[in-house]
């Protein structure tokens, strides 16, 4: 089971920029060895290659760029991303995707009467529930919500037994 995301966006952005690469090569290549005139002659890159200086401003930016979009590459395979999959008590292997985690938690804190909407977002150790109600007075609105998305969590079991925390907001005033 795959609990971490699999880094596709840096992947692909590399593969895309060296298949680029790659093409370009491989048809300035094709027509020198057809004997067009190429894209790209080789005699003028290796010209201007061999005028740059170590000291030009061009190639401090160029190495700037390089080491910043290097340094990135490094730290997107290093770092962790958020989990796919949240484990779950019992069986190793077992665990919720976050799209239904939200979704179970969400149904649950819209079930509230009063509440007529309700959006959740996870964190690494909080449940953040955002519900929207008709009710002029909120008293006590926010404790069954609360209780609502703890007893779901309960029921789901989680490893890491994350706080909730809820947010109301009223879409009638009390004036």
């Amino acid at each position: 089971m795959k609990r971490r995301p699999r880094r596709s966006a840096p992947a692909t952005l590399t593969a895309v920029v060296l298949l680029a690469a790659c093409v370009l090569v491989a048809v300035v290549a094709i027509q020198m060895l057809l004997g067009e005139t190429p894209w790209i002659r080789y005699d003028t890159v290796t010209g201007a290659l061999h005028d740059t200086r170590w000291s030009d401003v061009v190639t401090a930016v160029a190495g700037a760029v390089a080491v910043v979009l290097g340094l990135a590459m490094t730290l997107a395979a290093l770092l962790p991303g958020k989990p796919t999959v949240l484990p779950l008590r019992g069986d190793p292997d077992s665990g919720a995707s976050r799209r239904s985690y939200r979704s179970t938690l969400r149904t649950a804190a819209s079930t509230v009467d009063g509440v007529s909407g309700a959006t959740v977002k996870l964190k690494p150790r909080t449940v953040f529930a955002k519900v929207s109600t008709g009710r002029t007075t909120t008293d006590g609105l926010a404790d069954a919500v609360r209780h609502a998305v703890e007893h779901r969590l309960d029921q789901i079991g989680p490893v890491v037994r994350p706080t909730v925390k809820v947010k109301i907001r009223a879409t009638r005033s009390t004036s």
